[in-house]
């Protein structure tokens, strides 16, 4: 099959979250099996144009978008010798010194209306065009409207971000008739972008089953539940998948000690790096926790926070937590900090060499998150030999199954309540777990788990099949 993935980020050209992983793993997946995919993104100021070289497509494009013309070309690179990327270059994509953030609507406008107004130009036609998370919906909408022989596919990364925009955008995008557009029955959409994927795509997809089963209910549909719950019959989850090739302690640079599941003792070393990158004793024997994150609610931030006094007094464990997000957040991370400098490390940036020692040598990884549509750091900590402490949503059902009280089955440590004292009880049970005799079988097994992205593939595989079935029917 002929596949185009339309996506705002895509590693190792550009990344900001777990997006940009998927678009640059998945696609690779799928051309292992035979398959002619290529991605189309944005070119953003901020790549750096010593990693890539690249070579016309289109050029002198216009694009009629907020009342005005913008000019817009389309340049051809590579991931890794095997994915084709076209980049749409444009003065708006090259002057963001962001991927998001201040002037994101119409940017994304602009990057919507570019990839439609395109697919006709090329020389190579799709069969399928696979769109990720709001800043790509309104691809389905307009290939729905236009009768567009192509079918869609329509990804939900995180339903939190839509998109959203008031009257006066709609008016000033010359979007009016499009958001008047109905099918019978079909509910009216939001004034966001998110829903006219929802509702226009040939099928739905969200990246985990359980996650997919949450957004149909208020509690996690963010607003959109009743889109979601129209569309029901069209609607997949499927777990991502994990880069192998890229998470890989056998053979990762970034960590001054290479291992694998059979030489799992060799993480020592690791874990005595990362005590001594954080400031604490280098003592094996003290149990690490590792957590690597947005740092939002999303993420669990609110109920961590609240609970480092009772953590920090009641046992000696040490903590490393790495990344950025909400000032509030970086703010009460930081006084816990100083209140604990012996037990609680925290770098409020984007490391990713930091990153991957945090896997590498912690021995817990923790991720209270409120909701999950998947979640990569659970599946990375566990190629690494973390284990993880996870709370019982999303993604993390549906790869992380609690640890019967002998150890010898499950891959972490799951609680169920959004609180404090129900992931403090978690914790707790992992730090005593940690002294037990099966604590290095624990680590070997949960290593020697697949989550690579060949399963997910063939899902998506199959779901790409339906889709032309059903534009076809």
């Amino acid at each position: 099959m002929k596949i185009l993935f339309v996506a705002a980020e895509a590693t190792p050209l550009v990344k900001v979250g777990g997006l940009a992983d998927v678009i640059g793993s998945l696609p690779k997946e799928l051309v292992e099996m035979g398959h002619d995919v290529r991605v189309i993104m944005p070119r953003y100021g901020i790549m750096d144009p010593a990693d890539f070289t690249t070579s016309p497509v289109i050029d002198g494009l216009n694009i009629e978008v907020m009342k005005k013309t913008e000019r817009v070309s389309l340049e051809v690179t590579e991931i890794g010798s095997k994915v084709t990327v076209y980049l749409v270059d444009s003065d708006g994509f090259r002057n963001s010194i962001e991927v998001y953030g201040k002037g994101e609507m119409e940017r994304f406008l602009l990057f919507c209306r570019v990839v439609f107004d395109v697919l006709p130009k090329l020389d190579w036609k799709p069969e399928i065009v696979h769109c990720h998370d709001w800043h790509t919906a309104l691809v389905p909408l307009w290939l729905k409207k236009n009768n567009c022989q192509c079918a869609s596919i329509f990804t939900i990364h995180n339903l939190a971000y839509q998109g959203f925009f008031d009257g006066r955008f709609l008016v000033d995008a010359d979007l009016e008739k499009d958001w008047q557009l109905r099918q019978t029955g079909m509910p009216d959409p939001p004034l966001n972008f998110m829903g006219q994927g929802i509702l226009w795509a040939d099928l739905v997809t969200t990246v985990s089953e359980t996650y997919a089963k949450e957004i149909l209910t208020t509690e996690y549909g963010a607003g959109l539940d009743y889109l979601l719950r129209y569309r029901e019959d069209r609607l997949f989850g499927v777990v991502n998948g994990l880069d192998y090739d890229e998470y890989n302690p056998a053979i990762d640079d970034f960590i001054p000690a290479k291992y694998d599941a059979c030489t799992v003792d060799k993480r020592i070393d690791n874990k005595r790096a990362l005590q001594k990158r954080a400031g604490f004793a280098e003592d094996v024997e003290v149990p690490l926790i590792g957590m690597v994150s947005r740092l939002d609610e999303q993420k669990g931030l609110d109920i961590l926070t609240s609970s480092f006094d009772i953590l920090f007094r009641k046992t000696e464990a040490q903590m490393v937590i790495l990344g950025s997000g909400r000032e509030e957040y970086h703010n009460l991370l930081r006084q816990a900090a100083g209140r604990y400098p012996s037990q609680l490390a925290v770098f409020i940036e984007f490391d990713d060499a930091l990153a991957r020692l945090i896997y590498a040598g912690c021995d817990m990884f923790l991720m209270p998150s409120r909701f999950e549509p998947c979640g990569l750091g659970q599946l990375i900590a566990m190629r690494y030999g973390a284990v993880p402490v996870v709370r019982h949503t999303g993604g993390l059902v549906d790869t992380v199954q609690n640890l019967t009280q002998d150890m010898s089955k499950g891959n972490g440590f799951v609680f169920q309540d959004y609180d404090s004292g129900a992931m403090l009880a978690a914790i707790q049970r992992a730090i005593s777990s940690y002294a037990k005799k099966a604590w290095p079988n624990v680590m070997r097994r949960i290593m020697a788990l697949d989550f690579s992205w060949q399963a997910s593939a063939r899902r998506y595989e199959y779901i790409y099949r339906k889709a032309i079935e059903l534009k076809n029917s």
